[in-house]
């Protein structure tokens, strides 16, 4: 059974650990970034789908999707800490969490750095379901948490019909 919230209010350090791990998960999340060349004669080439957003749009979602990561993160590590879920339900979901941040990161080294919109995808492939598992284990433990991860899991669906619709065009 889901933990819905614990039964006290966050305190500062708990609003700082919070942030902390917004802005941590921000810094692993932006080890893409070199590696999106948005300007290059390969991606300029490609043909891209209709729904293709603008580019500024990138740089507004994935900070405030890896802030809610984050922060859903921290729910989750408090809730361990507080014994309001069990260390092993904390684990199992903070390993996952762990794993798809990892895959995520590695998403842009293969598309953009290795000009492989098809390994792209493969990462894409692998990634989906493991940001589900993470849902559900991270919605074991507190399910503010699990709603934090939303829409970033939306995200992650309407990127992986991006990289489809492009590797298809291509």
């Amino acid at each position: 059974m889901a933990t819905t919230a614990t039964s006290r209010l966050p305190d500062r350090r708990d609003i700082l650990r919070i942030a902390g791990a917004a802005v941590a998960v921000n810094l692993i999340g932006a080890l893409g970034v070199p590696f999106t060349t948005t300007q290059s004669a390969w991606f300029s080439a490609l043909e891209l789908p209709a729904f293709y957003p603008p580019g500024w749009a990138f740089g507004v979602v994935w900070p405030i999707l890896y802030a809610l990561c984050g922060a859903a993160a921290a729910l989750v590590s408090l809730a361990g800490r507080d014994g309001a879920a069990s260390a092993g339900r904390v684990r199992t979901a903070l390993a996952l969490f762990g794993i798809q941040l990892v895959l995520n990161v590695t998403w842009s080294p293969v598309f953009w750095g290795l000009e492989r919109p098809d390994l792209g995808l493969v990462v894409l492939a692998v990634l989906l379901p493991l940001v589900v598992a993470t849902v559900w284990a991270f919605d074991r433990v507190d399910r503010r948490a699990a709603a934090l991860l939303l829409p970033y899991l939306a995200w992650v669906c309407f990127a992986t019909a991006l990289n489809y619709a492009i590797w298809a065009l291509n």
